[in-house]
């Protein structure tokens, strides 16, 4: 497995192969409207739209070679060969926080797709790492930066 290995579902792929596909043509032109309109304003030197231009170019550029390299080295899961005996990514995991005495639900997603706003947290994630390779029914501690946090898993499925 490469250290720079990218796991994504299908839907995750797809959106960001759409989100290069953007960056690359409208994204690209927009910007080198901005870029045209900006140089039209004159002296280059003391141009803050122009500045400001070149800046989001780079900013767009740096995007698109990191999207890249992350299609690049992407694993594309298979949600029906996932297991649900062992915390594995793409496992959808039911966890309840001994600490606070409350059911946490998540999945487990690489760190291209995370976003735990809607419950998804990367494998490379405190809580994530330390429940790669569990059992239901196991209690496992995760340290966080606020200390130690003990979660017993409760299910696992796809």
């Amino acid at each position: 497995m490469s250290a720079n290995q990218t796991f994504l579902t299908a839907e995750g792929y797809k959106k960001l192969t759409e989100e290069l596909d953007y960056l690359r043509t409208t994204g690209r032109e927009q910007i080198a409207e901005k870029i045209k309109e900006a140089r039209s304003f004159g002296d280059l030197s003391e141009n803050a739209e122009y500045d400001e231009a070149m800046n989001e170019q780079a900013i767009m550029e740096a995007k698109i070679s990191r999207l890249e390299d992350e299609l690049k080295n992407a694993r594309i899961l298979d949600a029906e060969a996932l297991s649900t005996d062992v915390i594995g990514i793409g496992a959808l995991v039911r966890v309840r926080d001994l600490t606070y005495d409350e059911e946490l639900e998540f999945q487990i997603i690489g760190k291209a797709q995370a976003n735990p706003d809607e419950q998804r947290i990367s494998d490379e994630s405190p809580v994530g790492k330390a429940l790669l390779g569990h059992k239901a029914g196991e209690i496992v501690e995760v340290e966080v930066p606020s200390g130690i946090i003990k979660f017993e898993i409760l299910n696992i499925s796809k």
